[in-house]
């Protein structure tokens, strides 16, 4: 189609299929935000506002998972609609001792597909504000986030070859910078706000608005309520332009809240010293799990998708099943663009359910998280959900549970016992998705300092 009345042409029919100019996009991404960490989700001691205002006028989908339970597999399914086992990244990115062990590169692929690449060639500005991630600051010599496809960034965890990382309060007004000097032409940011993760950074304004709470809710909630806020000065930036009817806003998070830890300060050479996991309070929503864990407290996260004129306003949608891997292919259909033709996604257009329409998933979504252990909550190493059935599964611990997730979204029942052929069924499509993935990581992602 695209060769034949050109790309300028596919575009305009594209535009004229949805009703709209091509759009902008920003994809908002926190950190360890929990799913009952939003009012809408029943928070019992945070305020959300604008977030809940932003459901409010758009749609609040309830069944959209990450794709792994920790920060740079997470975010590297963003940036490549893969799972993040296919480039070897099945932790996060730490120090090169720890690659080596986990099996990982020292670094994201920038050879990969990539989102923000392939929207800078549909036409789009391109950037990256605040948490990077897919390296770390403690390998020197990785790739910086142009390589990825990006126009400009401001970011934190860089490679610490940088020798200046973006404070964390700048992302949101980088953004909204970004947003001023390109509303003549669409755009396309990756926010990725540092909220909730530690070190906490709580600020007295914030603080001032919770202190009947005792000091770790009062705390948190501080947190929380500075992340609203972020989301709330974008949203309100894109009005004062009249670039609401124009831009698709989501919010998400990369997994979910942390565990509660010891009252002591921590510190991280990219952010800075600030208070520790004591505070990390974080709710689920009364789902079983958090961070690290496969099971719904882990990888099911807020998503929220607003788009004044196309996306439906004030619509809950709980029978949509999407996921992480999903955004490279809406984005990229939402631009008028077909994906490359040696491109093969793992995940599929979620526009119909965008716009309110039914939507039916039609490919199964995998896991895989490297450090499982015998542990009640963190013992699934690997995981599927294909139609209503999700397996979890331990292959060294011979265990597996299995739930159906149209009629226990909280995963209370294990139902293994009952279906054991749908739990072979399973078994055996896990098995074949390992088969798929690479036993190395690509040696071109190894830094100088690696032994």
């Amino acid at each position: 189609m695209v060769g034949k009345i050109g790309l300028f042409g596919a575009l305009l029919l594209a535009s004229a299929a949805l009703g709209t100019a091509k759009p902008n996009i920003i994809f908002i991404f926190a950190d360890d935000w929990g799913y009952g960490d939003l009012g809408i989700h029943g928070s019992t001691f945070c305020k959300t506002p604008r977030l809940d205002q932003m459901a409010k006028e758009g749609v609040d989908f309830q069944s959209f998972t990450v794709n792994h339970p920790v920060c740079s597999p997470s975010r590297t399914a963003v940036m490549t609609g893969h799972f993040p086992a296919r480039h070897s990244v099945h932790q996060h990115f730490a120090t090169t001792e720890h690659h080596q062990r986990a099996g990982m590169p020292d670094w994201l692929d920038p050879a990969a597909p990539m989102l923000p690449r392939m929207l800078k060639q549909a036409g789009y500005a391109t950037a990256h504000f605040g948490k990077w991630h897919l390296c770390n600051d403690h390998i020197p010599d990785g790739p910086m986030p142009t390589a990825y496809g990006y126009d400009e960034f401001g970011a934190f965890n860089l490679p610490s070859e940088v020798k200046e990382q973006m404070p964390t309060r700048e992302a949101c007004p980088r953004a909204v910078d970004f947003i001023r000097r390109h509303k003549d032409r669409p755009f396309f940011i990756n926010l990725w706000i540092h909220e909730a993760h530690t070190p906490h950074y709580p600020q007295e304004q914030f603080l001032q608005q919770f202190q009947a709470l005792e000091e770790q809710k009062q705390v948190y909630a501080a947190v929380i309520a500075e992340g609203d806020a972020g989301v709330g000065l974008v949203l309100d930036t894109l009005g004062e332009l009249g670039l609401d009817e124009n831009t698709l806003v989501i919010f998400s998070s990369d997994n979910g809240p942390e565990w509660t830890g010891t009252k002591k300060l921590t510190d991280d050479t990219s952010t800075g010293p600030g208070l520790g996991t004591y505070y990390s309070v974080g709710e689920t929503g009364d789902l079983k799990g958090r961070k690290r864990s496969l099971y719904a407290g882990g990888i099911r996260v807020p998503f929220i998708a607003r788009w004044p004129g196309i996306v439906p306003a004030g619509k809950t949608d709980r029978a949509s099943v999407l996921t992480a891997v999903d955004l490279l292919p809406t984005f990229m259909e939402l631009a008028g663009l077909e994906l490359p033709s040696d491109y093969r996604p793992d995940g599929i257009s979620m526009l119909p359910a965008l716009k309110g329409e039914s939507f039916t998933r039609s490919k199964p979504v995998f896991w895989e998280w490297a450090p499982a252990r015998n542990d009640p909550i963190l013992w699934p190493h690997l995981g599927i959900r294909d139609g209503k059935w999700k397996l979890l599964f331990n292959e060294k611990l011979g265990k597996a549970e299995l739930y159906d997730m149209e009629l226990d979204w909280a995963e209370q029942q294990d139902l293994s016992a009952a279906h054991p052929e749908t739990v072979e069924r399973l078994k055996t499509q896990l098995a074949a998705w390992k088969k798929t993935l690479p036993t190395e990581p690509p040696a071109s992602c190894f830094s100088r300092v690696r032994e």
